[in-house]
């Protein structure tokens, strides 16, 4: 890969187009690789260590800040271009690169930017999330972890769960709640939880699918400072907001294209198996189709969107998510149909896919909550009870 300089956004952009779109550059992805394969990262047992290896490398290419630095049109390139080369997912790095960092970037303290962004660009530190609670997941401003002030510290109890990769977090963005007697909305910090804080348990979920990228998170009177908070006392709802939508705009992207990239796949797998041949098969490839097509351009709205409003997603990322979850449910069903029996052989790429696909009408908001968010910040209808 090549390291650019850019006089411009524009010159920026048109650097990331060609060198991107570059045959040379897409077919050295392998290269660079901190394994050389599949078999090589499972023989490593560290599947972390590959994340971060890998964001190493875009790092020392000249890559790793185009999600802060780069219009929300140069990073959506920026994701497709990479993700139609074949690079890695983000992995590990996904709460840091796409949810915390953008948070931080519009929301930190020149000190915060300063601590916090280098180290998740150059590789060197995971973040994880600990919103959703036992008893407050879709309703997430119901949640009852409680920080106290005690001079320049926060002393914080309580419990959060489905903590995306806090079994190798180094940092936590953490929803608190300071102020009991508010509002349920009003009443929360977002805060920056040092994870190896004396008073944090960590306790591994095993998913569906035998991965465990998901925890319990116990915290008993653990000390966080007051500097360690992101935006003001009590505003943590809105600097979640924030964190949200970056979640629900382009942090999808990438599987946006992969999941265009699964359905040639799937095509070419029901030549060879014979299937092809169910016109009620082709026809639900060629809708899927048209499906991610459809989401694809909606993500560059989005994305234009953004930029005309500061950089930060807006509404539109619940639409796209709320649509996004159900067709990833409704392909890897029709991997299902392409498979046949095979769909039950836990060895196959698209049965895990399958299996997690399950997951998605639930994280990053339920589709139920972003039906409502829909209705009363896109349509204008009342608020429900």
């Amino acid at each position: 890969m090549e390291h650019f300089n850019a006089a411009s956004e524009e010159d920026l952009e048109q650097a990331l187009l060609s060198c991107l779109r570059s045959h040379r550059w897409a077919g050295r992805v392998a290269d660079h690789r901190p394994y050389p394969d599949l078999d090589s990262l499972l023989a490593a047992a560290d599947e972390a260590a590959y994340d971060l290896g890998w964001q190493r490398r875009l790092h020392d290419a000249g890559y790793a800040d185009v999600h802060w630095d780069g219009t929300p049109s140069v990073r959506l390139i920026f994701l497709e271009e990479t993700e139609r080369a074949g690079a890695p997912y983000v992995g590990a790095n996904f709460v840091g690169l796409l949810h915390a960092g953008p948070t931080i970037a519009a929301e930190g303290t020149a000190d915060q930017r300063a601590r916090w962004l280098p180290p998740i660009l150059r590789g060197e530190e995971v973040w994880c999330q600990g919103f959703s609670e036992p008893d407050a997941g879709s309703d997430l401003a119901a949640l009852r972890t409680r920080a106290r002030r005690d001079g320049d510290t926060y002393v914080v109890t309580g419990s959060k769960i489905w903590t995306s990769h806090a079994e190798v977090a180094d940092w936590c963005e953490l929803l608190v709640r300071t102020e009991p007697a508010a509002p349920k909305h009003r009443g929360i910090t977002w805060l920056a939880l040092p994870m190896d804080a004396p008073g944090v348990t960590v306790r591994p979920l095993r998913t569906l699918a035998g991965s465990a990228e998901f925890a319990e998170v116990f915290l008993d009177e653990v000390r966080v400072p007051v500097a360690n908070r992101v935006g003001d006392e009590n505003d943590g709802w809105r600097v979640t907001m924030v964190t949200l939508s970056f979640e629900r705009g382009t942090a999808f992207a990438g599987e946006v294209v992969a999941c265009r990239r699964v359905l040639g796949e799937l095509a070419v797998e029901a030549r060879r198996n014979g299937r092809w041949d169910d016109p009620t098969l082709r026809r639900r490839l060629g809708r899927l189709n048209a499906e991610f097509r459809a989401l694809w351009r909606l993500t560059q709205w989005n994305v234009s969107a953004a930029e005309a409003s500061g950089g930060v997603p807006g509404a539109g990322g619940s639409v796209f998510k709320l649509r996004y979850s159900h067709a990833r449910q409704e392909l890897y069903d029709a991997a299902a149909q392409v498979l046949g029996p095979d769909c039950l052989d836990l060895d196959r790429p698209w049965t895990l896919e399958r299996l997690s696909s399950l997951s998605y009408t639930i994280a990053a908001g339920t589709s139920q909550v972003q039906h409502s968010i829909i209705a009363e910040r896109i349509l204008g209808l009342p608020k429900g009870r």
